[in-house]
C-alpha cells in the first residue's frame, strides 16, 4: 500500500507539473496571439499608409503629364509658326535672288 501511496503522490505531482506546464503554454499563447494581432494592425496601417501615398504619387504623376502634353502642344504650335515664317523667309528671299539675277541678266545684256 505504501508504494502506490508513493506512487499516486509521484502521479499527483506530475499532474501538477502538467497543469502548470499547461498554464504557461496557455500565457504564452496568449502573449503570442497578442503580439501577433499587434504586427497585424501594423502592417496593416502600413498598407493603408503606403496606398495613400501611391494614390498621391500618381496624382502627381497625372498631373505632371498633363502639363508636360500642354508643352508639347505648345512647343508643337510654336515649331509649327517658326516652320511657317521660315517658310516666308524663304520665299521671300528667293524673290530677292530671282530679282537679282534678273537686274543682273539685264546688265548683262546691256
Amino acid at each position: 500500500m505504501a508504494a502506490v501511496e508513493a506512487r499516486l503522490d509521484d502521479v499527483a505531482a506530475d499532474a501538477a507539473a502538467a497543469r502548470h506546464l499547461a498554464a504557461a503554454r496557455d500565457r504564452d499563447l496568449s502573449d503570442l496571439t497578442v503580439k501577433v494581432d499587434a504586427n497585424r494592425k501594423a502592417i496593416n496601417a502600413l498598407g493603408v499608409q503606403t496606398a495613400a501615398r501611391f494614390d498621391r504619387l500618381e496624382e502627381r504623376f497625372d498631373h505632371l503629364e498633363q502639363r508636360v502634353d500642354n508643352l508639347e502642344e505648345t512647343m508643337g504650335n510654336g515649331f509649327a509658326e517658326m516652320r511657317g515664317k521660315f517658310d516666308a523667309t524663304a520665299a521671300g528671299q528667293q524673290q530677292i535672288v530671282t530679282l537679282l539675277t534678273t537686274l543682273i541678266d539685264q546688265q548683262d545684256e546691256q
